[in-house]
C-alpha cells in the first residue's frame, strides 16, 4: 500500500511543485522572446526575490508536513486543527510583512541584487524594479497556496490540486500574451501576470476549505504559540535550503558577470528556469518522502520506513534518468523558446546539457534530505541543504571558471551534486560503522526505534478470503508470544470482524484495486491494532456512536469490538482510513 500511496501522492505533488516554476518558465519564454536580453537579465537578477518568498512558503509548507504528519500519525484531531489554524495565521503574517518590506525598500533591494543604481542610462535597474513590483502583488496568494498543498494532500483532494495548477498555467499564458500584445506593460506586466495566476490557483484551492466536509477547521482559539513555533522550527531546514539557493543564484550571477557579461547572466536565467522546472520531479519525490516519513516515524513503523526509503530511491532514479535524457536531447529546442541572441543561446544550450547531468544525484540528495527531516535527523538535513544548494556548487563553479570560463560554472552543478551524495554515503557508513547500500543502512533508524522483530505482526489483505487467514495468523502470533488462549482469540476476533466489515462493504463498490494493511504491536505493556485501508471514507467509531441501540444483536460486530478495546481512534488522511485500537 505504501508504494501505491506514494505513487498517488507523487503525481499531484509534482504537478503542484510546478505551481511557481511553470509561471517562471512561461515568464522566461515570453520575456526572452518578446522583451529582449536586457529584460531577461533583469528577470535573472530578480530571481533571488522570488526565491526568498519561495523560501518562506516552503518553510511553512514543510513545517506543516512534519507537524501534521505527527498529529495525523497519532490521530490527534485537535492538534491537526491547531496546526491548520496556526499555519494560516503565520502565512498571513509572513506574506503581508514581506509585501510591505519589498515595496518600501525596493530601490536598495535592486541595487543589492546587482542592478546598479537608478539613473537615466541604467535600463536594467528599471526593468528589475518593475518586474519585482508586479510579482510582489501576488505574494499573499503565492504563500497561502504553498501551505494549502500539504493539507489537500492529507485530505486526498489531489484532483483539485491538479485543476488549480492547470488553471493557473492557462491564466499565466493568457495574461502574458495580453501583456506583450495588448497592454505592453513590459516587465511589470509580466510580474503582474504571474501574480494574477497565483490568485486563480489560490481561489480554486481555497474552495475545498470552505466545504462542510473539510477535515480542517480554522479556529482562532487553536492558534497557539507552541504550534506556531513547531511549524517554524520544523520548517527551518527548508529555509536553510532556500537561503542556500538564493546565495547560489547571487554568487553565480556575480561570477557570470565577471567571466561572460550580460549574455552569460541571460543564459543562466534560462538554465536556472529550466533547472527549476526539472527540480519539480525531485521536489515531488522529496515532499512525499517528508510527509510519509513524519507519519511513519511518529507511528513507530520501522518496516514502513524501510519500504519508503526503497520506494523514494527507485522513483528518484527512474524519473530523473528519464528527465535527464529528455532535457539533454531537447536543450536546443527549449533554449530557442527563451533566447534569440546567438551567443547567449550557445552558452545556454551547453549550460542546460551539463546541468541535466546533475539531476540524478540531485534527486537522491533531495529525497534523503527530506526523509532525514521527517525522522528527526535535522542536523543531517541542514548539512545536506548547505552542501547541495550552495557550498559545493559555488566552490566548484568558482574553481572551474578560472580555467573554463562560463563552461566551468555549468560544470559546478554536476560536480557539486555528485560530491554531496558522496558525503551523504560517507556519513551513513560512518554512523553505521560499515559500508552498505541497503535500505536499512540509509534509513538511519536507532536500534531502539519501534517495536522489535518479534513484537509485531503485519499482513496485507487484498481479497475476501483474507480476513479469516489474517485472524488465524494473528492468533497464532499471540500464542507464540505467550498470550492466553482467551486473549489470543479476542484479538483474532477483533481483527476478523473489523477487516471483514471493510472487505464485504467496500471492496466491490468500484473498479479500483483495494487492500487492507493490518499491524498488531505489543510494546510497553500495550497491545495495539492499526488497520489501514484505501476504501471509501468510513469512521467505525462515529458509526457506532450514531447507531447505539438497546438491541444487543444490532451491529453486533462493531459492538463486540468496541467492548474489547480501551481506546478507538479513527482518522482519514492521504485518502486512507486509519483505525487504531488499544486493547
Amino acid at each position: 500500500m505504501i508504494k501505491r500511496v506514494f505513487r498517488q501522492m507523487l503525481f499531484a505533488q509534482i504537478v503542484t511543485s510546478m505551481t511557481v516554476m511553470i509561471c517562471m518558465l512561461i515568464d522566461s519564454i515570453m520575456i526572452g522572446h518578446f522583451l529582449g536580453v536586457d529584460s531577461m537579465t533583469a528577470y535573472g537578477l530578480a530571481t533571488p526575490i522570488l526565491l526568498v518568498f519561495a523560501a518562506f512558503g516552503t518553510m511553512l509548507s514543510a513545517g506543516v508536513q512534519v507537524m501534521c504528519g505527527k498529529t495525523v500519525g497519532s490521530g490527534d484531531r485537535e492538534g491537526t486543527n491547531s496546526c491548520f489554524s496556526s499555519s494560516v495565521f503565520l502565512a498571513a503574517a509572513v506574506s503581508f510583512a514581506g509585501l510591505a518590506a519589498v515595496l518600501v525598500f525596493i530601490n536598495p533591494i535592486c541595487t543589492l541584487l546587482g542592478a546598479g543604481t537608478p539613473s537615466a542610462d541604467n535600463a536594467i535597474f528599471d526593468l528589475t524594479r518593475n518586474y519585482i513590483r508586479g510579482f510582489i502583488i501576488g505574494a499573499p496568494a503565492f504563500i497561502f497556496a504553498q501551505i494549502m498543498v500539504p493539507f489537500m494532500q492529507i485530505s486526498g483532494s489531489r484532483t483539485r490540486l491538479v485543476v488549480a495548477v492547470i488553471a493557473m498555467t492557462v491564466g499565466d499564458v493568457v495574461f502574458d500574451v495580453l501583456n506583450v500584445s495588448v497592454f505592453h506593460g513590459g516587465t511589470f506586466g509580466m510580474g503582474l501576470a504571474s501574480s494574477l495566476s497565483y490568485y486563480i490557483a489560490f481561489f480554486i484551492g481555497a474552495g475545498y476549505f470552505i466545504k462542510k466536509k473539510c477535515l480542517f477547521k480554522f479556529r482562532p482559539a487553536l492558534i497557539k504559540a507552541r504550534t506556531c513555533a513547531g511549524v517554524l522550527r520544523h520548517g527551518v531546514p527548508t529555509v536553510i535550503n532556500q537561503i542556500s539557493l538564493v546565495l547560489l543564484v547571487f554568487v553565480l550571477n556575480k561570477l557570470l558577470l565577471s567571466v561572460g557579461q550580460n549574455g552569460a547572466v541571460a543564459a543562466y536565467s534560462v538554465v536556472s528556469t529550466i533547472g527549476n522546472f526539472c527540480y519539480c520531479f525531485a521536489g515531488g519525490v522529496g515532499s512525499v518522502a517528508l510527509m510519509l516519513s513524519s507519519m511513519f516515524y511518529t507511528d513507530d513503523e520501522r518496516p514502513a520506513l524501510y519500504s519508503l526509503v526503497r520506494t523514494m530511491t527507485l522513483y528518484s532514479l527512474v524519473l530523473n534518468a528519464a528527465v535527464t535524457v529528455v532535457v539533454f536531447l531537447t536543450s536546443p529546442l527549449f533554449v530557442t523558446l527563451f533566447l534569440e541572441d546567438p551567443a547567449a543561446k550557445e552558452m545556454a544550450i551547453l549550460g542546460v546539457r551539463l546541468f541535466s547531468l546533475s539531476l540524478i544525484p540531485s534527486s537522491l540528495n533531495t529525497s534523503f534530505k527530506n526523509y532525514y527531516q521527517g525522522v528527526n535527523k535535522t542536523w543531517f538535513t541542514q548539512m545536506i541543504s548547505v552542501m547541495q544548494n550552495f557550498a559545493f556548487i559555488a566552490a566548484f563553479a568558482f574553481i572551474l571558471s578560472r580555467f573554463l570560463s562560463v563552461t566551468g560554472v555549468w560544470l559546478g552543478y554536476v560536480c557539486g551534486e555528485t560530491m554531496t551524495f558522496a558525503v551523504i554515503c560517507a556519513v551513513v557508513w560512518i554512523l553505521n560503522k560499515k559500508v552498505s547500500v541497503s535500505r536499512e543502512a540509509f534509513a538511519l533508524l536507532p536500534a531502539e526505534f519501534g517495536a522489535g522483530q518479534g513484537d509485531y505482526f503485519e499482513m496485507t489483505l487484498s481479497s475476501e478470503e483474507g480476513p479469516s487467514e489474517a485472524a488465524a495468523r494473528a492468533g497464532a502470533f499471540c500464542l507464540a508470544r505467550g498470550e492466553s488462549v482467551r486473549n489470543s482469540n479476542m484479538i483474532s476476533l477483533c481483527i476478523e470482524e473489523m477487516t471483514n466489515n471493510i472487505v464485504q462493504h467496500a471492496f466491490d463498490k468500484d473498479d479500483k484495486k483495494h487492500s487492507v494493511d493490518i499491524r498488531l504491536v505489543f510494546r510497553d505493556g500495550k497491545k495495539m491494532i492499526r488497520i489501514r485501508d484505501n476504501c471509501a471514507s468510513f469512521d467505525p467509531t462515529k458509526y457506532f456512536e450514531l447507531h447505539k441501540t438497546d438491541d444487543p444483536m444490532s451491529h453486533i460486530g462493531i459492538r463486540m469490538v468496541m467492548k474489547m478495546v480501551k481506546n478507538a481512534n479513527y482518522f482519514n488522511s492521504l485518502g486512507l482510513n486509519n483505525l487504531t485500537l488499544e486493547l
